[in-house]
C-alpha cells in the first residue's frame, strides 16, 4: 500500500534521475550584425554625453506631409570661444535657425541654416540593404574662430555578421573601420586613419561585451587613447553608466559616472567626473508635442556655471 498513490497527484522526479538542462547551442554562421563601429560607446554616451546647452533654446518642427518636414529653432545664450588663459571667455549671441528634412525609408536629407551664416547639410543614403552613403558638409564665413570640422563622407557596408566603414574628407583624411561578432555577445573591430594634412596615421582596437542586464566597452588607439566604459541596466527605466578616458602619452586621465532615469512623463539623465564637473538633463512631456527642457552644468575647477530651458514643439 506504501507504493499507491491517491488520484491526482503529482509525481514530481528525483533530483538524482532528472536530466540536466541541455545548453543551448550557438549557430556560429548565423549571428547577428553588429552596431557601427563609430557607435560601440552609445549607451555611456545616452546617460554621461546629453546634449547640454546654457539660455534659451525654443525648436518647432512642422510636418508637411509624411516624409517631408519644416523647422524653426531660435537660440539665446552666450557662445564659448577658444583662448589660451584658464577662464571662460563667452560672449552673447543670438541666431535663429532654419531646417528643412526630408526621411525616407532609404534616403534622408538634412539642411540647416543659422543667422550667422554657418550651413551644414547631411545625406544619408542606403544604396542597397548592405551598401549606404553618408555625407556631410559645413559652411561658416565671416566667423573669427573656426567651427568644429564637420564629420567626413562615409560608406558602410554589413553582412550578416559585420560591418566595413570608409571615410573620405578634406585635408587628405582617410578612414576605415571593421567590427564583426564573434560570438552572440562579443564583438571585436579595428581602425585605421591618415590626416594627409597633418602627416599623422594611427590605429585603433575595439571590444564590445554585452547582454540583457550590461554593456561593456574598450577602445585603444595608437595615438595614445584608452577608453572604457561600462552600463548596468538595472530595470527597463534605470540604468548606470560609468566610463574611463586615459591617454598614455600626456598621462591626462578622466572618469565619469552618470544614471539614465526613464519615468512615465520625462527622462532625467546626469553625471559627475573626476574633474568636478556635474550635469544633469531633464526632458518632461507636458503634452503630446510638447517637451520642457532643463539643462544644468556646474564646473567648480573653471568656476563656470551654465543653465538652459527650453521648449520643443512638434
Amino acid at each position: 500500500m506504501a507504493g499507491l498513490v491517491p488520484p491526482g497527484t503529482t509525481v514530481k522526479p528525483d533530483a538524482s534521475t532528472a536530466k540536466p538542462k541541455e545548453e543551448e547551442k550557438v549557430d556560429y554562421m548565423n549571428l547577428p550584425c553588429p552596431i557601427p563601429y563609430e557607435e560601440i560607446h552609445r549607451e555611456a554616451l545616452m546617460s554621461l554625453k546629453p546634449e547640454l546647452f546654457e539660455g534659451l533654446r525654443f525648436d518647432f518642427t512642422k510636418g508637411l506631409n509624411q516624409k517631408f518636414s519644416l523647422s524653426h529653432s531660435v537660440i539665446m545664450g552666450p557662445t564659448e570661444i577658444p583662448s589660451q588663459s584658464t577662464e571662460t571667455i563667452k560672449i552673447p549671441t543670438a541666431h535663429y535657425e532654419f531646417g528643412a528634412n526630408y526621411i525616407d525609408p532609404k534616403l534622408m536629407l538634412i539642411g540647416r541654416v543659422l543667422t550667422d551664416g554657418r550651413l551644414n547639410a547631411r545625406v544619408k543614403c542606403d544604396l542597397s540593404d548592405n551598401l549606404s552613403l553618408k555625407a556631410n558638409a559645413q559652411s561658416a564665413p565671416g566667423l573669427t574662430y573656426p567651427p568644429p570640422p564637420p564629420p567626413p563622407p562615409k560608406h558602410k557596408m554589413q553582412g550578416k555578421d559585420y560591418r566595413t566603414q570608409f571615410q573620405f574628407g578634406n585635408g587628405a583624411l582617410f578612414g576605415a573601420s571593421y567590427i564583426q561578432n564573434v560570438s552572440p555577445h562579443l564583438s571585436l573591430g579595428g581602425e585605421v586613419f591618415w590626416a594627409g594634412q597633418h602627416r599623422k596615421s594611427g590605429i585603433g582596437y575595439a571590444a564590445r561585451y554585452e547582454n540583457d542586464k550590461m554593456v561593456a566597452t574598450g577602445q585603444v588607439a595608437s595615438t595614445g587613447m584608452v577608453a572604457l566604459s561600462y552600463v548596468q541596466k538595472l530595470s527597463e527605466k534605470v540604468s548606470l553608466a560609468t566610463d574611463l578616458m586615459y591617454n598614455y602619452m600626456s598621462r591626462d586621465v578622466t572618469s565619469s559616472v552618470g544614471y539614465d532615469y526613464i519615468l512615465r512623463q520625462c527622462r532625467l539623465r546626469g553625471k559627475i567626473d573626476s574633474n568636478g564637473c556635474a550635469a544633469a538633463y531633464l526632458e518632461e512631456r507636458l503634452n503630446m508635442g510638447l517637451n520642457f527642457i532643463l539643462s544644468a552644468e556646474i564646473d567648480h575647477r573653471k568656476k563656470d556655471y551654465k543653465f538652459g530651458f527650453g521648449l520643443t514643439v512638434g
